[in-house]
């Protein structure tokens, strides 16, 4: 349980960093924040392996870039969902997600060190 929240955690600082990065991506304050990161986890969950199966022919014709687009799309129907978190068009989403994947992998290597 208590890996679970430290995850938690550090995803909200993720999606805080890329916010405060991306011009595109607006967070209205902590709990507009805390509530994005638990949507953004329950759609990681639930919907990204339904949507990862149904792109596989796609995600293996780009080597696994599409993967990035269908992230992206999570993140701009996060940004659809959530009141006080706004995402300003599809491509910032896919930008976003690049980001988000980028700082959540830094946090996790600066956490494990």
């Amino acid at each position: 349980m208590r890996g679970l929240i430290l995850r938690w955690i550090l995803s909200m600082i993720s999606l805080w960093l890329v916010s405060a990065v991306l011009r595109g991506v607006e967070v209205s304050g902590f709990w507009a924040l805390l509530f994005a990161s638990v949507v953004l986890g329950i759609f990681n969950a639930l919907i990204r392996p339904v949507l990862l199966l149904l792109t596989l022919p796609l995600n293996l014709l780009t080597l696994g870039l599409f993967t990035f687009v269908v992230n992206g799309f999570l993140i701009w129907l996060t940004g659809r969902v959530v009141e006080g978190f706004a995402v300003h068009g599809f491509l910032t989403a896919v930008v976003a997600a690049i980001l988000l994947a980028v700082f959540n992998s830094v946090i996790n290597w600066l956490v494990k060190g």
